[in-house]
């Protein structure tokens, strides 16, 4: 609200409005003193205002951050992915700013630092929880920020998506390597990806309940997409499954405890040395789901009945994973000679 009051033979405009700095200017006449207040308003009422700096004055972005991973993160899927996430970035030295100090071009420093070790994907990918915070901050924590820094930069992602399957020997591979691991449920959760083209962790979310040895099938309650989709089972899959359940004690079973108690990272992990391992190269978990999606096709599964299993909603999505075996074209097509 603004206040004009006459100073001497001056007019002196004074406004306050929650979440900036209060504004004064003083003018040698009334109706300039008027005019001047209505377009700080109008200013005001679009959010065109400078923010309070001495409310952003008292908090660093590690503080905001921190906040964040405790008030936000607990409750989101991705909790332990994006924890790891912002606990690296918290120990860059943009953190250290204060919220009035920080600048979209302070994000933009850190983009060029950040793209000279990983790719635009990859933080793209990163900045999304921050971006995230931002918002919050601004809207539910109620903190005068002027803008989203991060939404004022410019990333533009290349199309890379990949194509790798499994060459030949190389599944062998992966399985002799896998005797030496000490963890026990890597090998059948690598065997489970391969039958179902299910997501790591959407395998990691199966509990004893979720699967039905007698009608073969298994339900997963929610999926990346955020929809829940029961699949059926093939037959090793089933055996992998019956395997698994029957070394859990009874009180594993009541509590409808998961079949495989790991964390993402410890597969991720786990993963990296059992490639090494196996001395393969360039070959990432979820290129098992492009393996499998890519199997089911070439049983001669149709596109909705691959999507039933794999949980795509959108048929231009499934077919980025389904890439055919050269050589299973051309034996069809030396059949059809």
């Amino acid at each position: 609200m603004a206040t004009i009051r006459k100073r001497g033979n001056r007019w002196q405009v004074l406004i306050r409005r929650k979440g900036t700095s209060p504004l004064t200017k003083t003018f040698s006449l009334f109706g300039d003193a008027k005019e001047w207040a209505r377009h700080q308003e109008r200013l005001a009422d679009r959010g065109e205002l400078g923010p309070d700096r001495k409310e952003l004055d008292r908090i660093t972005l590690a503080e905001l951050v921190q906040r964040y991973i405790n008030e936000i993160l607990p409750a989101k899927k991705g909790a332990e992915i994006e924890r790891i996430v912002l606990e690296a970035f918290l120990r860059d030295k943009i953190c250290k700013k204060r919220l009035s100090e920080l600048t979209p071009a302070d994000f933009t420093t850190y983009q060029e630092e950040r793209l000279k070790k990983i790719t635009t994907k990859s933080l793209k990918r990163q900045l999304a929880p921050l971006s995230n915070m931002f918002v919050i901050a601004r809207v539910d924590w109620a903190l005068p920020l002027r803008n989203n820094p991060i939404a004022c930069l410019s990333m533009k992602v290349q199309d890379n998506k990949r194509d790798r399957r499994l060459r030949e020997g190389e599944l062998d591979k992966l399985l002799k390597a896998g005797q030496k691991t000490r963890n026990p449920h890597l090998i059948p959760i690598v065997r489970l990806a391969i039958e179902t083209a299910m997501r790591r962790g959407e395998i990691l979310a199966l509990r004893y309940r979720d699967v039905d040895i007698e009608r073969c099938t298994a339900t997963i309650r929610e999926s990346k997409n955020g929809y829940s989709r029961t699949i059926p089972l093939s037959s090793p899959a089933v055996a992998i499954l019956e395997t698994t359940m029957a070394v859990m004690d009874d009180k594993a079973k009541a509590q409808n405890e998961r079949l495989f108690p790991l964390t993402p990272v410890a597969v991720r992990l786990a993963w990296d040395k059992l490639t090494k391992r196996a001395k393969i190269d360039d070959l990432h978990f979820h290129d098992l789901r492009h393996e499998a999606i890519s199997r089911f096709f070439e049983l001669g599964l149709t596109v909705p009945e691959v999507a039933s299993i794999s949980g795509h909603r959108d048929i231009r999505m499934l077919f980025r994973y389904a890439h055919a075996n050269h050589a299973s074209i051309r034996s069809k097509f030396l059949a059809a000679e």
